[in-house]
């Protein structure tokens, strides 16, 4: 570097770090069980609508325990705000005629794009279930698993289909090579994406990507990033979810438990860096898991150059 450049450099902060352009992301959401926890929900849509993401998800509880509520609130962030909304719809709990039913009201509602997941069994008493568990059984007449639910909506309607990817394997999964293999079956069925579960090692994802690419997996990888809120709820659902803590990551929140905003900065920082990392190395798309809060969401992606254009009216 010239000494003009380290000049600028010093006056510029960012002229270290480029971010390319052209980066695209999307939202994933929970529906509300509440009415104020929906009003929260509404006011992180407001607040991340104007970035034009290129689509909108809104999350399917373990056994389609949020059916209904999965359904009002896609239709809603579709009518209101005319962003695509895309519904996730998982195998569990429902046999292939009541799939079918849910993904053609969801086509005559207007939606034109699906999450199909395999899904997590309801917590059982035995521990059993939940996120992450064991003890999931295919539904009686069901669509067994997620390949077999891409297929099934394909035959429906045209539906854009996005599925699951696990960088650090899915749990159940008994090597790195049957995982890749199930993501390949999914995306033979019909898929057009691959979202990542969530990670916090950029590194992993691009190897993982590149090993994607060398089985013959050509629909867009897309990194799920999970803005922390919460450390020790992010890393209990680490730990359910196959997803390393980093002991750096650990030792950067340690005792900021009773200090939010220190911790609000902190996180910016873990996933920024996460994101410029990636980026860095092509990736173009990537998907933030918002938990319906918008501020750490709408500081990342100003930082990666992603901010509003035009104010949406609901």
């Amino acid at each position: 570097m010239s000494l003009a450049e380290l000049l600028d450099a010093t006056t510029d902060p960012t002229a270290l770090v480029t971010t390319p352009s052209g980066l695209s992301v999307s939202f994933e959401f929970s529906p509300p069980k509440t009415e104020k926890a929906h009003e929260n929900l509404w006011a992180a849509i407001h607040r991340l609508a104007p970035l034009k993401p290129s689509f909108m998800s809104v999350t399917y509880g373990a056994g389609g325990t949020t059916r209904e509520r999965t359904h009002a609130t896609v239709t809603e962030i579709q009518a209101k705000t005319g962003i695509p909304a895309a519904a996730h719809l998982t195998c569990v709990g429902s046999t292939r005629e009541e799939i079918d039913e849910i993904a053609r009201t969801y086509w005559d509602a207007g939606i034109r794009h699906i999450v199909a997941l395999r899904g997590d069994p309801p917590l059982k008493a035995d521990g059993t279930g939940g996120l992450g568990g064991l003890g999931y059984e295919p539904h009686p007449g069901g669509y067994a698993y997620a390949a077999d639910l891409v297929e099934g909506l394909k035959r429906v309607a045209d539906f854009e289909v996005s599925v699951a990817c696990f960088p650090e394997i899915h749990p159940e999964a008994p090597s790195a090579d049957i995982d890749l293999d199930n993501l390949k079956r999914k995306v033979d069925a019909g898929a057009s994406r691959a979202i990542s579960q969530f990670f916090f090692d950029p590194a992993v994802f691009l190897r993982f990507r590149d090993k994607a690419a060398d089985r013959g997996i050509d629909v867009p990888m897309v990194p799920g990033i999970m803005p922390i809120l919460n450390f020790t709820k992010t890393a209990e659902m680490g730990r359910k979810c196959n997803t390393y803590i980093p002991r750096w990551m650990t030792n950067l929140f340690e005792g900021l438990d009773d200090s939010p905003e220190t911790r609000h900065l902190v996180a910016a920082t873990v996933a920024i860096e996460q994101c410029r990392y990636l980026a860095k190395h092509g990736v173009k798309d990537f998907h933030f898991y918002t938990m319906n809060k918008a501020d750490l969401t709408v500081a990342l992606c100003h930082m990666l150059g992603v901010r509003a254009k035009a104010k949406v009216v609901a």
